[in-house]
């Protein structure tokens, strides 16, 4: 049995896909960096120094001897307060948004670089096909009667000596 998962690990496609999930990992958290570091801060900056992981909505009665900041998520939350977080929800979405459209521009770019592989390679085998050599018309007529020939029907041979 460790002889058959060695194998199946061994196999190109499993570690490809170990190394896509490891690099995707580390992209993930490189674009979430990005999303809560720079360009949630921006946006906050731009409609008035507004923190959106503080935007959210209370469905529960916040504990008496719950001495924090009451407009705090994190503390709220902690404190296991009841409510939606729509701030996050909206940070979260836009670190989606962010990732897929990094992939895609990443995907649009590896299906042009393979097609344009793709057209470099039918190019060359188009230039390596062999011309089709000028034949001498004798042999034109010669190559329509061997087709006039295999297109007749076969008679029987006929014995001289019967």
């Amino acid at each position: 049995m460790f002889g058959e998962f060695k194998k199946f690990v061994a196999r190109g496609n499993v570690l490809d896909l170990a190394i896509g999930v490891i690099i995707g990992a580390a992209f993930g958290r490189i674009v979430t960096s990005l999303t809560e570091s720079i360009i949630m801060p921006l946006i906050g900056w731009v409609f008035g120094d507004v923190d959106f992981s503080n935007f959210f909505l209370l469905l529960g009665e916040i504990p008496a001897d719950y001495a924090g900041d009451r407009t705090s998520y994190a503390g709220l939350k902690a404190a296991g307060v009841a409510m939606l977080g729509y701030g996050d929800f909206v940070t979260q979405l836009i670190n989606f948004l962010i990732v897929a459209f990094a992939l895609f521009l990443l995907v649009k770019a590896v299906n042009r670089l393979l097609d344009e592989m793709q057209a470099k390679q039918k190019a060359a085998d188009d230039s390596a096909a062999v011309p089709e050599i000028p034949t001498d018309p004798q042999l034109d007529v010669l190559k329509q009667i061997l087709a006039e020939l295999k297109d007749r029907p076969e008679t029987p041979p006929t014995s001289q000596f019967i």
